[in-house]
């Protein structure tokens, strides 16, 4: 039994999946680790990829999308350690994370679940611990209402905007592109629940360790940088439809006595949000096609190259 399975689950992001890998050999890990990746039927040649460049990584590959949370147990089940780190296949580690993580684990029992900081390929920080969704931050998130008032309290506390991110803490729920969970506290609660396809599965396994009397750490002095919605970028329609869905379920899940008058809210809420989404998407692909015409007729003509300079592209 090795001390750490690290799991990738990856869908037509080749080269992000080989930056991860790459991550992972770069900053080689004092605890023991086995990689996996679970390839959801890609297009682009990634499981050909890891089985072709990286043969030491043990590689599951559905002949199917079997979608975020199923594809992790796959090979949570498959593999054997102590701990497992779940990463996203868009996410790079950085020198020591996997090796704070572990050794915070190892010195504290009741933590179930353990986030690093997460950052944006500019460095800039990604709000990765938050506070359980409200209806307020419902209704103040990615919406109209949040643009027209950008400073709301609602948004600011569930991104926990105005919390010192540098300190280590408890939060409600981390976000799922990197979680490090020990294994013994998935034999307790149990693994990703394979009704929330994508998203939403962080959120409820989070909620089902404090459930159960343990505690989510946040730790940042393991980091890791992650680029958002690589994959989901792919299909992003069929994505908006999922996350908003996700909530729901949530919200069946864990509210079941919420009421007819909050299920209505809660509902044309979400479903409300997820067209305007869409729309919001489709007329800003249509004016950059307009854009694009025009830009490429006012661009300068390319200028002519000498055949002498062995430096010109």
């Amino acid at each position: 039994m090795v001390d750490v399975a690290v799991i990738i689950v990856s869908f037509n992001v080749r080269a992000d999946l080989r930056r991860c890998l790459d991550s992972l050999r770069t900053w080689p890990s004092k605890a023991s680790i086995d990689i996996w990746v679970v390839d959801n039927a890609s297009a682009d040649g990634s499981a050909e990829m890891v089985r072709t460049d990286y043969p030491d990584v043990n590689l599951i590959a559905n002949d199917y999308n079997a979608g975020f949370s199923r594809a992790n147990n796959q090979a949570i089940r498959e593999s054997d350690s102590r701990y497992v780190f779940l990463i996203n296949s868009d996410a790079k580690v950085h020198a020591g994370t996997i090796d704070k993580l572990f050794d915070y684990a190892e010195a504290n029992s009741r933590a179930a679940i353990i986030g690093p900081k997460v950052l944006n390929p500019d460095g800039t920080l990604q709000f990765s611990c938050r506070r359980f969704p409200s209806l307020g931050a419902g209704f103040f998130r990615n919406t109209w209402l949040g643009r027209l008032f950008p400073n709301n309290k609602y948004a600011a506390d569930y991104l926990m905007a105005n919390v010192n991110h540098n300190e280590t803490r408890t939060v409600d729920w981390l976000s799922g592109c990197a979680m490090f969970i020990p294994r013994r506290v998935i034999g307790w609660i149990g693994g990703l629940d394979e009704r929330f396809f994508m998203y939403c599965e962080d959120v409820d396994i989070c909620k089902r360790a404090w459930d159960a009397g343990l505690q989510v750490m946040y730790m940042p002095d393991a980091v890791v940088t992650h680029a958002i919605g690589r994959s989901s970028d792919h299909v992003a329609e069929r994505m908006i439809v999922e996350f908003h869905r996700s909530w729901y379920e949530y919200d069946l899940k864990h509210r079941p006595r919420g009421g007819p008058l909050r299920r209505m809210a809660v509902y044309s809420g979400l479903w409300l949000r997820a067209a305007m989404r869409i729309l919001r998407r489709r007329l800003a692909e249509r004016h950059k096609a307009r854009l694009e015409p025009a830009a490429s007729a006012q661009a300068p003509a390319p200028a002519a190259i000498d055949q002498g300079d062995r430096t010109a592209p």
